[in-house]
């Protein structure tokens, strides 16, 4: 089992797929002073891309990006996990929610030096509550 697990809110926004897109979202949210825990982005589509972006401060966060113009997604949610790095960390936890038959939509782990690991996982959001008992948060 991970050493910590918490639930995550979530935003996404679909951009043009061009350099310096990103940077543009992201230096708007550094020049709020907005802490973010996790940024994924992905091809989303004929020449757009989505970045998903975690901040530590939902309320803090759409403020910045409605400040900045940014038009986000509704609200999604997951979860952190992130503890010491070991064979299997995050099998315990996958384990668990297969044990419960939810399905894991989308993961991104990775080991975070210093014999630590950090990631996120979803699952479609009729079974957040369920996974939450699941995984025992």
């Amino acid at each position: 089992m991970p050493d910590q697990i918490r639930r995550i809110d979530y935003y996404y926004v679909t951009v043009p797929d061009k350099p310096g897109q990103g940077l543009q979202i992201l230096a708007a949210l550094q020049n709020a002073n907005v802490n973010l825990i996790g940024i994924s982005a992905f091809p989303h589509g004929a020449r757009r891309s989505q970045l998903d972006l975690i901040p530590e401060d939902g309320g803090a966060f759409v403020n910045a990006a409605k400040a900045a113009g940014l038009k986000l997604s509704k609200k999604k949610s997951g979860f952190l996990i992130h503890g010491e790095d070991r064979p299997g960390a995050v099998a315990d936890v996958v384990k668990k929610l297969a044990e419960a038959k939810i399905n894991v939509t989308s993961a991104q782990v990775f080991c975070a030096g210093s014999g630590r690991y950090g990631g996120m996982l979803w699952v479609k959001a009729p079974d957040l509550r369920k996974a939450a008992k699941a995984i025992g948060i």
